[in-house]
């Protein structure tokens, strides 16, 4: 079992290959582009292809952010699950 202090900085070293960058970006371009060429409806495609979009910010930006965060925040206290206690004023 590995230890938490040895825990890797990349969050897509835990994905299986259909969960890796090159397959989410491969999977929406592929309905973007088979929805235009299928369907040929732009009202369609538009809003389609800003979901894919939606999709990839929060995959590919905001989950890997909050993962290196995450073990940012481990590798400063490591060991504990607690937050930083904040100092009172005088």
């Amino acid at each position: 079992m590995a230890d938490e202090a040895t825990a890797p900085d990349s969050l897509w070293q835990h994905k299986p290959w259909w969960c890796q960058p090159w397959s989410i970006l491969l999977s929406g371009v592929a309905v973007v582009t088979g929805s235009w060429f299928l369907l040929g409806r732009w009202w369609i495609t538009v809003p389609l292809a800003a979901g894919v979009l939606l999709w990839w910010w929060l995959f590919l930006v905001l989950v890997p952010a909050a993962y290196r965060a995450e073990v940012a925040d481990l590798a400063v206290r490591p060991g504990t699950g607690e937050q930083p206690a904040i100092a009172e004023k005088p």
